[in-house]
């Protein structure tokens, strides 16, 4: 029987782990945290990622969860039109899932054939010719014949296998919460829940999990919003950032305010956006009988602004899976650099395209941006939809 070492359980992690485990092979799991959780906030999946999964086997879970979510358009702060809602072709229209549901989801998929071990952070990789890939935490070492370096955006795992690849600021912090339906407000039905608006280095979007008072599957249903502003994370309490928010967004077409004052501090997780600069000259390491590969954001980090992150990790979570199944172990392994890393480039450099429109400042370069936004930001966004809907699971 074929090995494999995950290490971290995030998304990814938990997505490739359970492929692998369902293909025959023995699988350690090794996650820094004491416990594996999730944010409890959504995460939006477009085609591509909604694909991956189903080649993942965890279409079915999928559906039980996940929420349609139709075009709301583009809107600038004053409320005028930047995009107009458009109908959305079934095979181009992305969902919004819970976090949490979708852990639930990854977490049954792993079957009893995954060894998770909790609380280990791993330090070491070795990836020398003639040998067995391993990984270690400074007391122990694990051989195995394939590792796969899941373990987030501060890899320990890249930077040694990678170290021309760096860990930068984006320049933004983006705000997500789920207000649950208990909470939430009660909107006219002339004033849709989900839409985006651009301003001048914010940015704030919102969409709908399921229906008030049904959310299918999950009992997780509510009003998923998500704030992105150009600037460092703010160190004050979550209730001071909540009343910053409230004041940056005030003024913008509704329901922003509304939504912002039915969310509770508590609501409310902060995150950097960070992402990779340059991306690692390689996704795999073949090394011995096995070798080793990053994924999710181990190997392409990047802004949130397309929502292709965990699209991504999905994507190279069922590519390796697939790869493995048809090639001998190296083989596969170089394959899977040869297929992914032009991939995620494409995605990252229309990411960056946008991140660059988002965060203009200053008046010489808002007049530019709304040149921009008017006609560069609606290419991007199709181009990108496009990128998304053309992906196809390997076979």
């Amino acid at each position: 029987m074929r090995s494999a070492v995950v290490v971290g359980a995030g998304i990814g992690g938990l997505a490739v782990a359970g492929a692998l485990a369902r293909s025959g092979w023995r699988v350690t799991l090794l996650e820094r945290a004491d416990r594996v959780r999730p944010e409890p906030t959504a995460v939006a999946l477009w085609p591509n990622g909604v694909r991956a999964l189903r080649a993942l086997g965890l279409g079915a879970g999928l559906e039980a969860i996940a929420t349609g979510l139709p075009d709301g358009g583009v809107r600038r702060p004053d409320g005028h039109w930047l995009v107009q809602p458009r109908p959305t072709p079934a095979d181009r229209m992305p969902v919004v899932v819970h976090r949490e549901d979708l852990h639930d989801a990854l977490i049954a998929g792993l079957g009893d054939e995954v060894e998770l071990r909790t609380g280990v952070t791993v330090r070491t990789v070795r990836a020398v010719s003639g040998e067995r890939p391993s990984v270690g935490d400074g007391r122990h070492t694990i051989e195995a014949d394939l590792v796969v370096a899941a373990d987030g955006t501060d890899s320990a795992l890249r930077r040694q296998l990678a170290p021309e690849s760096g860990v930068v600021s984006s320049g933004c912090a983006a705000w997500r919460a789920v207000i649950p339906w208990y909470r939430a407000p009660k909107l006219p039905a002339d004033r849709p829940v989900g839409g985006e608006v651009l301003g001048a280095g914010y940015r704030f979007v919102s969409a709908s999990l399921g229906d008030r008072g049904s959310s299918g599957g999950s009992s997780r249903g509510g009003i998923y919003w998500v704030a992105t502003a150009v600037g460092a994370p703010r160190p004050e309490p979550p209730e001071t950032q909540l009343a910053l928010l409230r004041r940056w967004y005030a003024g913008w077409p509704a329901p922003i305010a509304d939504l912002l004052d039915a969310t509770d501090p508590t609501d409310v997780v902060q995150q950097e956006i960070r992402e990779l600069r340059p991306l690692p000259r390689s996704y795999g390491f073949p090394t011995g009988p096995g070798g080793v590969v990053l994924l999710g954001d181990a190997a392409h980090a990047m802004p949130p602004h397309l929502g292709q992150g965990a699209c991504l990790a999905f994507e190279d979570a069922a590519t390796l899976a697939s790869l493995l199944r048809e090639s001998r172990l190296p083989d596969a392994v170089v394959a899977y650099d040869r297929v992914r890393r032009p991939r995620a480039a494409t995605v990252v450099r229309q990411t960056r395209r946008m991140s660059a429109v988002l965060k203009a400042r200053g008046p010489l370069a808002l007049r530019a941006r709304d040149v921009a936004l008017g006609a560069l930001t609606p290419r991007l966004l199709s181009t990108a939809a496009t990128t998304a809907a053309q992906w196809r699971p390997p076979t």
